[in-house]
């Protein structure tokens, strides 16, 4: 996890949009409001009791056929998905969703009329910096029975690709791709929900898709028609007359892009994958992508997110320069090898100190502490985050080189994990009370391979060299 320097963004004012639900045909009214830092995005259901609230959270995904559909307690919200990804494309990370129906409105099919309304109630900066996760390796779920898979791998911002085929000729292989956030609204947010003939003929049966129309869905025509199908559109559509262009499109329809579907699968895994709760940096590959497989790879995320939240594992960028390097150290440091156990500081303030070390066979303790199974020693992991402690208490005296360090005392004392060659450690370091009279009390850990291996609460003073 790390903090970006982006400020967290809300909307500046309320505003409200009207329109049927695809599924229910219900008038719903829906409204954005504004929301403090840290509230992400929740569903509130003005037409009930009490008015519950049912956050965008993967956890409470219950059934995803025809749409996102989220449950909390009994309350339900229905395709979440186009207004989600509205608020995404547009980089918006706090607001409530006020509705009088368990669906948001269609309107397009798309998330067009949404992002419009959003910039028509302005966006706002807030104080608050925006948490990002930062993909660092290579994560992946494959639904078996469908062959769908979302693979994320490390990038430099948040892209998506779709790689989608629906195995008939009337809509064949498509790829589409999101470089930016910034082009969601031009490339991908009008791009309109579809589906095909023989699903529609389902659905009809089952009283599905009441408020669907040919205004807000592409109908793609894979099989004859029979006369029969064809009076049932015209009343379910509320038309004298349906013809199928040459396309394979129901009616009159014209494509906004000849990969419109691709696209607005792309719009789709955006939506789905912002129930994973924090804003993600990484390259998602999405093939075949459907809600199902769309919201297993957001709780997945979510999971792995919130593990390493809860062990608060940090993350640094190790291919930057460091704060400082070995001859600093070395030039602060009292030590010297093979008793100088940190190789960098990575960040340094008034309360808190980053070091890193790298693990290797060639380590002097190697030789004698089970060469046959070598395990770095656990009093020399406290040694290392004491000197990386060392570090932050030396910066507070004008002249280093000039004092020495002593531990007073060490307490809640915990190995982890073993720590074994070729694992990096960072150490994080920060002061539980201020430094009085050269005297430091500090809570120090140790992470290796994203698990924390190590922590101590250690007090030392620093003394003048005689």
């Amino acid at each position: 996890m790390s903090k970006t320097t982006a400020k967290q963004r809300t909307i500046e004012k309320e505003i409200t949009l009207s329109g049927v639900g695809l599924h229910t045909g219900e008038n719903v009214t829906m409204k954005f409001v504004p929301a403090p830092e840290n509230h992400g995005y929740a569903f509130k259901r003005v037409d009930l009791e009490g008015e519950p609230i049912i956050e965008a959270d993967a956890n409470y995904v219950v059934n995803t056929q025809r749409g996102t559909n989220l449950e909390k307690n009994g309350v339900k919200i229905q395709t979440s998905e186009h207004v989600l990804a509205a608020l995404v494309g547009l980089e918006i990370d706090n607001v409530l969703i006020e509705l009088n129906s368990s669906e948001p409105p269609i309107m397009d099919g798309s998330s067009k009329y949404f992002i419009e309304a959003l910039e028509k109630a302005g966006i706002m900066e807030q104080e608050a910096v925006r948490d990002e996760y930062i993909v660092k390796e290579v994560i992946s779920y494959k639904d078996e029975a469908t062959g769908s898979e979302i693979t994320i791998l490390p990038s430099d911002e948040y892209q998506v690709t779709t790689m989608v085929d629906f195995g008939t000729k009337v809509l064949g292989t498509q790829n589409a791709t999101l470089d930016r956030l910034s082009d969601f609204k031009t490339e991908i947010a009008p791009a309109r929900t579809f589906s095909f003939l023989h699903e529609l003929e389902t659905l009809l049966e089952h009283g599905l898709i009441k408020g669907g129309d040919l205004n807000n869905a592409i109908v793609y025509v894979d099989k004859e028609i029979s006369d029969a199908t064809m009076v049932k559109l015209q009343k379910a559509f509320k038309k004298d007359k349906l013809s199928v262009k040459p396309n394979g499109i129901l009616d009159n329809l014209t494509l906004h892009h000849p990969n419109e579907a691709a696209r607005h699968k792309l719009l789709d895994v955006i939506g789905d994958l912002a129930l994973i709760g924090t804003r993600i940096r990484g390259k998602v590959i999405a093939n075949k992508p459907g809600h199902f497989v769309n919201t297993q790879f957001a709780q997945k995320m979510s999971k792995m997110i919130k593990m390493e939240r809860r062990n608060n594992i940090p993350s640094y960028d190790l291919n930057q320069p460091p704060l400082m390097d070995i001859h600093q150290i070395m030039a602060m440091l009292p030590h010297r090898p093979p008793f100088l156990l940190i190789d960098r500081i990575l960040e340094l303030s008034d309360s808190h100190v980053v070091g890193m070390k790298n693990v290797t066979m060639n380590e002097p303790f190697f030789v004698g502490h089970f060469p046959d199974a070598p395990v770095m020693p656990g009093v020399l992991q406290v040694e290392a985050m004491a000197q990386t402690g060392g570090i932050l208490v030396l910066s507070t005296v004008p002249d280093p080189e000039n004092y020495l360090t002593f531990f007073m005392k060490i307490d809640n004392v915990k190995f982890k994990q073993k720590v074994l060659p070729g694992d990096t450690l960072i150490f994080h370091c920060s002061l539980i009370t201020p430094i009085r009279r050269g005297i430091c009390h500090m809570q120090a850990y140790a992470y290796a391979n994203g698990k924390l291996v190590c922590e101590a609460e250690m007090m030392a003073q620093i003394a003048k060299k005689k």
